[in-house]
């Protein structure tokens, strides 16, 4: 197909070598191209960089150095993403960088290799790793989110590609593996498939997919569907398939129908395999693109084949969407960057014509708004119009592709159809339709707001103009505007009619936006015009309008001084004033009109010179000038403002009462420092009082300027504390330097702003608190609160206190303890106490505060100075009070120890005090008395040191016996301790025995034994125990003397045993087994009757069995006899275990005596055992061991009455035990018994007790049970129960492989062969069987396989047939299957290899014409060329609708067997194939057959004419010369032709050549050589024939001269006839016309206006009317031929013109 005519065109748009790119790094590798923006390159020779192409500018690359593993650039942006591997580890690095910005935007290192990676969206990352897939988002700092892990089909696959669809639910990871062992050179696809929303994943087999969206008919949501390609080889056969699924259909909405289509490989290209898929959302195409470069293209909704080509000799490895042409990009090895796009002039013709699929060309025409389908939409419109669906004709309409049917003629249409009753009009169906599916055009928009308005629906306009689904025009703002002015402004806006809008903005007083307007279309009006508009209804906003016009580019289309001559000349001096100030703001020198202006309103308006002075953006103008105007017009800080020398300042600043005191304060700030200190002085003069509040304003305003200090030296030197006091006050919250505060405080004193001072001094952080206490002290203030703040802050309290005291302000001191600080009223105290104050004031002063009053540094100052009895009535009155403070009672303690107040009493009475700190204090004074109160406050090492200090070790060691304190214990009883014997001494001989308390005699001999004190210990104990003492008795000493005997002197302990019986023997006993001492705790057992502790002693610790039997025979316990037999268990004394187990009646230890009896082989014993076991324990594993034991010892009968009885054992188990054990025979009375068929007849086939084993199987009917007795009925050779048995396995489908591959691996075909056959018979007899029995006759029974097939080819699993067919090689029976099963190229091609066998001519007719691979009819072709030549006509009968000719042709010349299907050739002719009539317009011209070569040129055009016609111009027949000449004829060569004709005298042929040449030189040519061979009559015809091309002249002159006036008499006659004529009629037609003009110029005039009218109102769509005297249509063309003039009716010449 010629390339033009393709529906698909390819381009080179750029090869990579052009810019640079060396041929090594052009692969998969080096190469991407992420979308059709940018493609990236990684080089790393002969350095490492990477190279930008922008597809804009190709040929201008962007080269940097970078090293990296890979490099994608984003999809939209100039953002690049990089990926390098980090030395030594398995990690990538991962960063993102914006080139245009040249900063990193984001980074991160994975911890695993990353295989693949590729932008899913412009904002996302898809990072593929060998296990897992993640998501890293450019946006934020977000780290890569990980979605899914990957699937086992894609283990070891080379990923790539990663795709997710629009709306990021749907991911889809693609890899490729190598081929299966059988085609390795076939590359497997794999794909995995995951869902977000379910978190689930699907493996698929694919080697490329893509997601779309698509629009349901039905269904408003898009759908998402997926498209993937296939290509497997599966039983040697290879598959290829593209498959359209639909995911996650929306439940109860219209759903996509699951598409599937056949992907065709051409021979040449079987190890070939897809890419890269590409669907264009434009078209709704599907391009499919191989590795070898073969393109696919197929329709997304039907899967139909619409095109295949090789776009690439080279490998193809790299492709892209080119998303705004509808196409893609690809790259093959050779670097060519190719460009794929859809042919918009041809996709739909080659749809129609070469595809004949009418209903997908218009489906695409519709879809891409294609051209090429115009007369099929037009036809079905015209048959649904006819059929009156009009709903459908509608929507055809509105779909139409390039709007073909959206003309008025189709408005028209559906005006026309009457409307029916209680129906929607076809022209309101026909809107709606266009409403849903878009927007209408100007005329539909027009017709159908022209409805909507008569029906008074205006609402309908507003919300269709709001959706932009009318065209606006200015006829239909016309119509509009009848109804609604706004509205059909807004029409008029969006259909640029500026007349209209200009004019409406005008109407609605809005000339603001006609300037607005006018800019942004570039329209000019006049605006002169609209300003004395403006001006005589609203003079403010002609102001502002000539404002807007003044801003406008380019100048004001108006001069400033007409506009403000329009404003003077009205007397409208402040509208003139207001343009003037605003246009003059640029403050340019030639602005000089302002000083008139301003003058003007000097004199006139003061006000508004006030105004425009205070704009303060004009400088070029006089300034003294002005300022002495303002003076005078008593402008005075205007007058200011202007004036520049500094005694024009002094005597203007005070009229202090004309000026507003804060724009005098404002233009302080324009002096300078010097010049406005000069002038505060000046004001401060003239009036202090009157100006201290400006000069204190202006201070505060310019402290910064002015400076502080000299502010405060101009207040200071007029004296003026007030002045200084507003003016520090402002500035000292922002101040933090101690003299602004100080003198703040001093100023606020002194003008008796006492409350300020409190506050500041309470405030305050900053000020010298030493300066300002003693400013504060000579003050002598009447408030003393600021002193009393400073010293409270500062810590000055005693010097306060001083102040106060000494000046008598007692009162202040009272409020100060009681109110401001009670935590300093000890220091208050304390400097009273200095200054002698009397006691009764201090007492009063501490007794008002009371609780209130820290008292721990209240004593402390009363204590320094020895004044402690002072606070006894305070102490004494807190204790009344309740109080527990212990600085209380700490105090009134010491107080009552100083005066021997009974202390002792205090110190054992009072719970409150501080033992420590009294105890202290009671050291020096008596120390009895502080280890009375450490004692009571259990101060163990204060109460230690004052003991051994004073050596009252009595009194130390009752007190660590009462404690009972094992710490205390240990300090005292620590080696290190110089005292420790003197208080062992004491504890021994005094403390212990004067307690009475066990306890505290424990804790000292704990205290004892943890001091490793052991020999101490056991004389003090033997001394209170064995001593007749109130302890000989106690149980806990008995036991700690033994206890420290076994520990210390183990010799003594079998003594103390013997002589002391109030011991815990148990517990003694286990510490004597633990400290080894055996015979000891055996005699305490013995003594104590703990039996079976000291049977355990003597198995375990003395380990003598024998001793152990002797002594459980002198106790007879069970308990005993139980140990003894545990012991002998474990000694493997087994016999002796069990018989003492029956004497100890012990059934607990039944698991164990079970397994040694077993490991023993003793089921003699354990049956006696098991015996006396169940009579007292019901366990299933008693009775099932029991069971076990009898057929051990092949007691059977035993098993039998056993099993009669009731019992718990477990049958099942214990008969499967005995099977694994083969005690068959045990196992059959088992199974038997409990009816477990399936295994009773396993045990039979042990048993070789067949038929009894298949009656067993009969009764389980268990697939399993038939299986293994049906087998070992095989291995017997007992194929008759083996029949049996196998009829009720092979109904289970997945049961019969088993079976037959048993049968036949042990050589038993016919008895397999016997089954099956059986088996067809069987009522569930199914697919299986018949395929099953099928594949044997294949294999062993040929002669029976085609019947077979024949009979059940519906109950055959045929692929599977097939297989074996295949194996077997019979294929005659394979061809029967293939066609049975509708594989018909399969079956075509085992003809045609296996012809011997399966060939039959009329199923070969059948089946090539079903073949879907176009590959296999030339295939047929090459095979009945050789092998039955004789039948390739009839074949190609068949065949010729499919086929393409020339290719046929093609095949029969290089055989040189073309004469062999002439037949068929002349049967396909009529397809007029260029291959095709060359062939045989070849035969015939060999033939010599002129006939039937000059019907086939006459008929089919499309052959090379001019080689035909050299070929035969000299062949030796006349008529093939002749058929040459017309040839050349019909080639418009006419020169050739003529010259033929002449040379074999056919002069007819030459005269109608030339006539039909239309060339009159030819033809006078032609009349010369007449004459030259005096050919006369000649000469007369040829006047006749080229009546047309013959001048007359010419052809008189002729004739004349050569004497042939007769001969070319008739062509005079005519051509005087035919211009008669034609003068009459032009004579006539004048006449006519000069008597109708002026009867029709009122009519033409009527015309042409109602012409323009139509032209202004009607859309471009619609043809005007035709004028006057135009033909409404096209004239036929005269019909004339063989070189005659057209004749008119009646045998008259027309009229013709000169």
């Amino acid at each position: 197909m010629a390339a033009a005519n393709a529906p698909i065109t390819m381009k080179e748009v750029l090869t990579l070598p052009s810019v640079g790119i060396s041929p090594q790094f052009i692969t998969f590798t080096n190469v991407t191209m992420e979308s059709d923006k940018y493609i990236c390159v990684r080089e790393t020779a002969p350095q490492n960089s990477v190279v930008i192409i922008d597809m804009s500018m190709p040929m201008q690359p962007l080269r940097r150095p970078i090293t990296a593993d890979s490099a994608l650039m984003n999809p939209n942006s100039r953002i690049l993403a990089l990926k390098a591997q980090l030395p030594g580890t398995t990690q990538d690095h991962l960063q993102i960088f914006n080139i245009e910005m040249k900063a990193k935007m984001k980074s991160h290192q994975m911890p695993e290799q990353v295989v693949f990676w590729k932008w899913i969206s412009p904002k996302m990352l898809g990072l593929v790793t060998q296990t897992s897939v993640y998501h890293w988002s450019i946006e934020g700092d977000s780290e890569p989110v990980k979605m899914f892990e990957r699937t086992a089909n894609l283990v070891s696959n080379q990923i790539i590609n990663y795709k997710c669809d629009p709306t990021e639910k749907w991911l889809v990871l693609i890899g490729i593996a190598p081929g299966s062992p059988e085609r390795q050179q076939l590359v497997k696809g794999n794909m995995q498939l995951f869902s977000v929303d379910q978190q689930r994943s699907q493996a698929l087999e694919a080697h490329a997919a893509s997601f779309a969206q698509f629009k349901v008919p039905g269904n408003e949501n898009p759908s998402i569907l997926i498209s993937f390609a296939t290509k497997s080889f599966n039983a040697g056969q290879i598959t290829s398939k593209l498959h359209v699924i639909e995911l996650g259909a929306q439940p109860g909405k219209p759903s996509f129908t699951k598409k599937q289509a056949d992907l065709f490989f051409p021979p040449d290209f079987a190890d070939d395999f897809p890419v890269a898929m590409k669907i264009s959302h434009k078209y709704s195409l599907i391009y499919v693109i191989t590795k070898l470069g073969l393109l696919f293209v197929y329709d997304l909704d039907t899967a139909t084949a619409v095109y295949r080509n090789r776009i690439s000799p080279d490998p193809i490895f790299l492709t892209t969407e080119a998303s705004s042409l509808g196409g893609f990009y690809a790259i093959n090895r050779r670097g060519q960057v190719l460009l794929a796009t859809v042919n918009e002039a041809t996709l739909v013709p080659f749809v129609s014509g070469q595809l004949n699929n009418l209903e997908l060309a218009v489906n695409l025409a519709k879809r891409g708004n294609l051209p090429g389908a115009e007369n099929l939409v037009v036809q079905r419109f015209q048959e649904l119009f006819a059929q009156t669906k009009y709903k459908e004709a509608a929507e055809l309409a509105a779909e139409s592709p390039q709007g073909i049917l959206r003309t008025p003629d189709t408005v028209a249409k559906f005006q026309s159809v009457p409307v029916q009753a209680g129906q929607t009009p076809p022209l309101l169906q026909y809107f709606g339709t266009l409403l849903t599916r878009g927007k209408l055009n100007a005329f539909e928009s027009l017709e159908l707001s022209r409805l909507v308005v008569n029906q008074n629906k205006k609402n309908l306009l507003e919300n269709w103009l709001a959706e932009d689904k009318l065209e606006c025009s200015e006829e239909l703002g016309d119509l509009v505007k009848t109804v609604d002015n706004d509205l059909a402004l807004k029409i008029y806006i969006k259909a640029r009619a500026t007349p209209k809008v200009v004019a409406a903005f005008a109407e609605r007083k809005e000339f603001d936006k006609i300037l607005v307007y006018s800019k942004q279309i570039g329209y000019t009006p006049d605006y002169l015009f609209l300003l004395q508009t403006i001006l005589r209804s609203d003079p403010q906003v002609t102001v502002n309008f000539a404002l807007m016009m003044s801003q406008m580019e380019g100048g004001c289309p108006v001069d400033y001084n007409t506009i403000t001559d329009l404003f003077l000349q009205r007397n409208l001096i402040r509208e003139a004033t207001a343009f003037l100030l605003d246009i003059l703001k640029p403050n340019l020198p030639e602005h000089s009109i302002l000083s008139d202006t301003g003058e003007i309103n000097l004199v006139t308006f003061p006000n508004v010179a006030d105004a425009i002075l205070a704009n303060g953006m004009f400088s070029h103008y006089d300034r003294p000038r002005i300022g002495q105007l303002c003076e005078k017009a008593g402008l005075y800080i205007r007058a200011l403002q202007h004036y520049t020398e500094l005694p024009d300042i002094k005597r203007v600043i005070v009229n202090t009462h004309a000026i507003e005191p804060q724009a005098l304060v404002e233009f302080f700030g324009t002096l300078s420092r010097e010049w406005a200190l000069e002038c505060m002085k000046d004001l401060l003069l003239v009036n202090l009082r009157g100006n201290l509040q400006i000069i204190v304003q202006t201070a505060k305003e310019y402290c910064e300027q002015l400076g502080v200090d000299a502010c405060i030296k101009l207040f200071e030197q007029f004296k003026s504390y007030e002045g200084l006091y507003f003016f520090l006050g402002s500035y000292l919250s922002s101040s933090e330097d101690p003299d602004i505060h100080f003198k703040y405080i001093e100023a606020a004193a002194k003008t008796g702003q006492i409350k300020e001072v409190e506050r500041v001094t309470r405030e305050s952080n900053f000020y010298d608190a030493e300066k300002t206490k003693n400013f504060l002290m000579e003050a002598k203030l009447p408030d003393a609160r600021p002193l009393i703040n400073v010293c409270d802050r500062f810590g000055f309290v005693p010097d306060l206190t001083h102040y106060l005291y000494s000046n008598n302000m007692l009162r202040y001191i009272e409020g100060y303890v009681q109110k401001v600080n009670p935590g300093n009223a000890p220091l208050v105290v304390g400097q009273l106490l200095d200054d002698e104050c009397p006691e009764d004031f201090i007492k009063g002063l501490i007794l008002s505060v009371r609780s209130l009053l820290p008292v721990e540094p209240l004593v402390e100052e009363c204590e320094k100075r020895n004044r402690l009895r002072l606070l006894t009535q305070f102490l004494e009155h807190l204790v009344s009070e309740g109080s527990q403070d212990v600085h209380v009672h700490n105090a009134l303690g010491k107080i009552i120890i100083d005066s021997n107040n009974n202390p002792e009493h205090f110190l054992t009475t009072n719970p409150y005090y501080d033992s420590r700190v009294v105890g202290k204090y009671c050291e020096k004074r008596d120390p009895t008395l502080a280890v009375v109160a450490y004692r009571r406050g259990q101060c163990d090492d204060e109460l230690i040191n004052v003991t051994n200090k004073n050596s009252l070790f009595k009194l130390q060691a009752r007190y660590v016996v009462e404690r009972m304190d094992g710490d205390l214990w240990e300090k005292v009883l620590d080696p290190e301790n110089t005292y420790r014997r003197q208080v062992i001494d004491q504890v021994v001989s005094t403390a212990l025995p004067e307690s009475k308390s066990p306890e505290q005699v424990s804790a000292a001999v704990k205290a004892f034994m943890t001091a490793d004190l052991p020999h101490e210990l056991i004389e003090l104990l033997e001394k209170i125990v064995l001593q007749n003492s109130a302890f000989s008795g106690n149980f806990n000493l008995q036991n700690l003397l033994i206890l420290t005997a076994i520990k210390a002197d183990p010799s003594r302990v079998m003594d103390y045993i013997n002589r002391l019986d109030n011991f815990d023997g148990p517990a003694v006993g286990e510490v004597a087994v633990e400290a080894a001492l055996y015979e000891e705790a055996y005699a305490i057992f013995k003594k104590f009757n703990l039996n079976v502790q000291a049977v355990n002693v003597l198995l375990d610790n003395i380990r003598s069995i024998e001793r152990a039997v002797e002594f459980a025979f002198r106790v007879e316990e069970d308990a005993v006899w139980s140990q003894v037999a545990k012991a002998q268990l474990r000694e493997g004394l087994v016999s002796d275990a069990i018989e003492s187990f029956i004497r100890a009646d012990d059934a607990t230890q039944f698991l164990d005596v079970i397994r040694a009896a077993g490991d023993a082989n003793v089921y003699h014993d354990l049956v006696r055992y098991l015996l006396m076991v169940r009579q007292k324990l019901r366990e299933p594993k008693v009775d099932s061991e029991l069971i076990y034991a009898y057929a051990k010892i092949d007691r059977l009968g035993e098993i039998e009455e056993f099993i009669l009885m009731p019992n718990v054992a477990n049958l099942q188990n214990v008969g499967d035990r005995l099977y694994d054990e083969a005690l068959y025979e045990a196992a059959k009375i088992i199974y038997a018994f409990i009816s477990n068929w399936a295994k009773l007849a396993v045990t039979l086939v042990k048993l070789k007790q067949f038929q009894g084993a298949v009656d067993a199987a009969r009764k389980a009917n268990s697939a399993k049970t038939w299986k293994e007795v049906c087998f070992a009925c095989v291995d017997a050779e007992e194929f008759r129960l083996a029949q049996i048995c196998g009829l009720n396995i092979i109904v289970q489908v997945d049961d019969l492989e088993e079976v037959s591959e048993y049968y036949q691996n042990r050589g038993c075909f016919n008895e397999l062969i016997s089954l099956m056959e059986s088996g067809l018979g069987l009522e569930r007899a199914h697919m299986g069987i018949f395929t099953e029995l099928g594949v044997l006759y294949a294999r062993y029974r040929p002669e029976k396989l085609m019947e077979h097939i024949k009979l059940f080819s519906t109950r055959l699993n045929i692929p599977k047939l097939i297989r074996a067919c295949d194996e077997q090689q019979h294929w005659k029976e394979l061809t029967y299957l293939y066609i049975q099963y509708d594989e018909f190229d399969n079956a075509a091609t085992t003809i045609m290899n296996h012809s011997p066998e399966a060939w039959d001519h009329m199923q070969f007719k059948d089946v090539a014409v079903k073949v879907a691979n176009v590959e296999l009819y030339y295939k047929a072709v090459h095979f009945y060329l050789q092998e039955h030549p004789d039948l390739i006509n009839d074949l190609l009968n068949v065949l010729a609708l499919r086929v393409d000719h020339t290719r046929v042709v093609d095949i029969m010349r290089k055989a040189g067997q073309l004469l062999l299907v002439k037949p068929y050739m002349v049967a396909v002719q009529s397809n007029n194939v260029s291959a095709v009539n060359e062939a045989l317009n070849g035969i015939y011209v060999e033939e010599e057959d002129y006939d039937r070569l000059r019907e086939s040129i006459d008929l089919h055009d499309n052959f090379d004419q001019i080689g035909l016609a050299q070929k035969i111009e000299k062949h030796e027949l006349l008529e093939m010369r002749r058929v040459a000449a017309y040839i050349y004829k019909k080639a418009g060569r006419w020169k050739q032709s003529i010259a033929l004709s002449k040379k074999d005298n056919l002069y007819k042929d030459a005269m109608e050549t030339a006539s039909q040449s239309g060339d009159r030189e030819l033809a006078e040519e032609l009349l010369v050589y007449f004459i030259e061979q005096g050919k006369k009559e000649c000469f007369s015809s040829c006047l006749f024939v080229c009546y047309d091309l013959i001048r007359p002249d010419v052809a008189l002159e002729l004739a004349w001269m050569n004497s042939m006036i007769d001969f070319a008499f008739p062509y005079l006659l005519q051509f005087i006839r035919e211009y008669v004529g034609k003068v009459d009629e032009l004579v006539k037609y004048k006449i006519e016309s000069l008597n109708e003009v002026k009867a029709k110029e009122q009519e033409e005039k009527e015309v042409i206006a109602q012409q323009n009218m139509y032209a202004q109102l009607l859309p471009l769509a619609l043809p005007a009317p035709p004028m006057p005297g135009m033909a409404g249509g096209f004239a036929p063309p005269p019909m004339g031929g063989m070189g005659m003039p057209p004749m008119p009716p009646f045998g008259m010449p027309p009229m013709g013109s000169y």
